[in-house]
């Protein structure tokens, strides 16, 4: 394979951004696409569309000096990574439709010879799909070189990066290369040895796509651990944070905080896949799933009882984002849970303090009982106050703003 000069980004989200700008900084010319419009003309306009530390400068730099730039149509290009959603569908089935938009994408500006990169976190599968889906529109090429036809390089190579360290852990951080061949495999890998300064381990695409799976279900086990034990100790009158900060001074024990749940379109996502991949033998990792995602419905109940007794409550919820110091709220289970307050008291003013996310997404944006405050002036007016985000900027909030109300603080933020 020739060297790699040009790379096409496909969806500029959280990783495909990053991604590109990296690539960009580190001297390739990266052409980011992405159907949404005002992403398209934030990227040229050397701007992020959403926070994470650092991504600013990289963005605005590479802009600057001709390297990165975005549109809606895909080009062509010597290398192609797919950094597109990965949603599930309502049966919690993997939904693969924005895969197969972008393989739609790129297949009509194959020549032959180029490296298609999944990166987009999915199941077991998934980049044969993304690889069959281009052959079947191209039938002129192969994936193998079979029967003398022009070969594309097709590989999986998974995220492995924290919000809010995203520019840090995308250099240092360790990475997984699966190819569908092996010539796969280490032409990705040498197009990630760009920037990143961790191991590369190559593998098959789908060991590399069951090893992210397997990485966000064991945390999300570990923390559906946590959380059961919090419902646990709730019922028998025990202080669960000073319960784990015991248990964890044992040399082998390592225990997790419970929260309102589980969000994020990785750790609250991903273990999904692997029960779709197999869900006869799947049964701790679905029990850890739904024991997650019960847990907003438990908040829910603490917050209307606490409620109960005012017929006008003002409830102030403290954060939206599914972790503290940024504004992603994908499957956020405080967002969940607002909303479903809100629902069920509707004569109830909902005061969200949102100090990274900024405005309110529109599940809540729509009802009328909502609004955006102030964390201060939020705190000052409720009767009843739910932390659900320890966001750093609610240390600010003084103590003795608290007496007398119903403090609700779903992650022991004011232990």
């Amino acid at each position: 394979m020739t060297p790699i000069s040009t790379v096409v980004v496909v969806g500029l989200g959280y990783i495909g951004l990053p991604t590109a700008a990296i690539l960009a900084t580190n001297g390739l010319e990266v052409i980011g696409v992405d159907v949404n419009p005002s992403t398209v003309t934030a990227v040229n306009n050397g701007d992020v569309p959403f926070v994470e530390p650092d991504l600013s400068i990289h963005v605005a730099g590479a802009v600057s000096q001709g390297r990165l730039r975005a549109q809606a149509d895909t080009p062509h290009a010597d290398a192609y990574i797919v950094a597109v959603p990965t949603p599930f569908k309502t049966d919690k089935s993997p939904d693969m439709a924005y895969i197969d938009a972008a393989a739609r994408g790129i297949a009509p500006q194959l020549r032959g010879g180029e490296l298609v990169i999944l990166e987009s976190t999915s199941p077991p599968g998934s980049t044969r799909r993304l690889a069959e889906c281009i052959l079947e529109l191209r039938p002129d090429l192969s994936i193998d070189g079979s029967q003398g036809k022009p070969m594309v390089l097709v590989a999986h190579c998974p995220e492995r990066v924290l919000p809010g360290r995203v520019m840090i852990e995308l250099v240092t951080n360790d990475r997984v290369v699966g190819g569908l061949t092996p010539e796969a495999a280490e032409a990705a890998a040498a197009l990630y040895a760009v920037f990143c300064k961790g191991e590369i381990h190559l593998t098959d695409a789908a060991t590399a796509e069951m090893t992210k799976l397997v990485e966000n279900a064991y945390r999300d086990v570990n923390i559906a651990f946590a959380n059961e034990l919090s419902l646990i100790s709730e019922n028998l009158g025990i202080d669960v944070w000073e319960l784990i900060r015991l248990a964890n001074h044992h040399p082998r024990v390592n225990i997790l905080q419970p929260g309102p749940g589980v969000g994020g379109h990785c750790i609250a996502v991903d273990p999904w896949f692997i029960v779709a991949a197999d869900p006869e033998n799947a049964t701790l990792i679905r029990t850890a799933r739904e024991i997650n995602d019960s847990k907003p419905g438990y908040v829910v109940e603490q917050v209307l009882r606490a409620a109960k007794e005012f017929d006008k409550p003002v409830i102030a919820c403290l954060g939206l984002a599914f972790k503290a110091n940024i504004d992603d709220v994908r499957q956020s289970p405080a967002v969940n849970i607002v909303r479903e307050v809100a629902l069920n008291r509707p004569e109830a003013a909902i005061l969200v303090a949102a100090p990274h996310e900024g405005h309110l997404p529109q599940e809540l944006a729509v009802l009328g009982n909502v609004t955006v405050a102030q964390t201060a002036a939020a705190v000052g007016a409720a009767q009843v106050i739910v932390l659900l985000v320890g966001h750093d900027k609610f240390r600010d909030i003084e103590p003795d703003s608290l007496a007398g109300k119903h403090v609700i603080d779903t992650r022991g933020f004011w232990r």
